[in-house]
């Protein structure tokens, strides 16, 4: 939580680039709890439960919650919001979430259209700030590139002009290329930035966490451990079983020579995780964090027990012994690509 006499625990903050915000080292991600039944969902979800998965993770601590507007087609934000209502305004976490993604109501199984243009990201503003059932969006990303012609020069302005109408409190990009970091940064800062970044998806760490790092831009990454793959929960029988409507049933990373090669550096990180006592989930997330420019990792749960099963990545640091022994199991098992380990300094 942000700073309250009532908090029933608490986490070390760190800054969060040049905002005024300070943040737990890991937030909650809101993804799954959109439910199926729509382009990218992971399957039926429990709404009660989630709300309960919400509600313990700031419990524990955690002060952040990252969603967007695409996840469930609206369904999770509102569902962020019901789980907030009960909480005590000074007790509730950020609540991070992401325009550019828009969805055909008449096909909700179609993928959405990447738009950019001002009128657009106005109407979508709007409508987040509803459905959430708030007055200021804490970091609004832009989730995508646009492909509807609006150039970033024009997606990135209407996101300024929001941060300087006060509707949103800080801006950020998603999913974007340095040279276009560069020139959203040309135009005004960039306050964050939001990559895909685990021991598998490795290749922000080349020159994106350096760029920020050097603009003092905040960092978040997604899918720190895999979804899922690094959990240390995960298995080839659990890939196959996948149902069709998880997106993972129709990814390489889950299937052949990809899944196996994955579960391998997976397997890896529980030595790692046993000599500091804690899960591997913590670990694969904590390896994450001990790269220079990130300043958190937003991990997805749906049940309350999945948020304590990583949790300890809020406070957990890894030795360099332990990157290195890391970084062997990248080399020998061939998964992902980009960097291993961070460079010595």
């Amino acid at each position: 939580m942000r700073t309250s006499a009532n908090a029933i625990a608490t986490l070390p903050v760190r800054p969060f680039g040049r905002t005024d915000m300070a943040i737990t080292a890991v937030g909650f991600g809101a993804w799954a709890i959109g439910g199926a039944d729509w382009a990218v969902g992971w399957g039926e979800q429990d709404d009660r439960q989630s709300v309960a998965a919400i509600r313990h993770a700031i419990d524990r601590g955690i002060n952040w919650i990252d969603t967007a507007a695409i996840y469930g087609l609206g369904h999770s934000e509102e569902i962020v919001a019901q789980a907030l209502r009960s909480v005590p305004l000074d007790d509730r976490p950020y609540v991070f979430t992401k325009c550019g993604l828009i969805w055909n109501e008449a096909d909700r199984l179609a993928s959405p259209r990447q738009v950019g243009a001002r009128d657009s990201i106005r109407r979508e503003v709007e409508a987040s700030l509803k459905r959430l059932q708030i007055e200021r969006i804490d970091l609004y990303q832009m989730h995508w590139p646009a492909e509807d012609g609006a150039p970033i020069e024009e997606y990135w302005q209407a996101l300024l002009d929001l941060k300087q109408e006060g509707k949103v409190r800080a801006v950020g990009l998603s999913n974007h290329n340095r040279a276009q970091l560069d020139a959203a940064e040309r135009i005004g800062h960039v306050d964050t930035f939001q990559p895909p970044f685990s021991a598998i998806r490795r290749d922000a760490a080349a020159e994106l966490l350096p760029w920020c790092a050097e603009h003092e831009t905040g960092v978040i990454v997604y899918s720190p451990m895999q979804a899922g793959l690094l959990s240390g929960r995960f298995t080839a029988e659990r890939a196959a079983a996948l149902p069709k409507d998880d997106w993972r049933s129709r990814n390489a990373n889950y299937q052949g020579p990809a899944l196996d090669r994955n579960l391998r550096l997976a397997a890896a990180f529980q030595p790692v995780a046993e000599r500091h006592g804690t899960t591997v989930a913590a670990a694969a997330v904590a390896w994450t964090l001990a790269w220079p420019g990130v300043t958190g990792a937003i991990v997805g749960a749906r049940t309350a027990s999945q948020v304590d099963g990583w949790l300890d990545a809020a406070t957990l640091r890894l030795t360099s012994e332990d990157m290195a022994e890391i970084a062997r199991a990248i080399d020998d098992s061939g998964a992902g690509s980009g960097p291993a380990q961070p460079a010595r300094g």
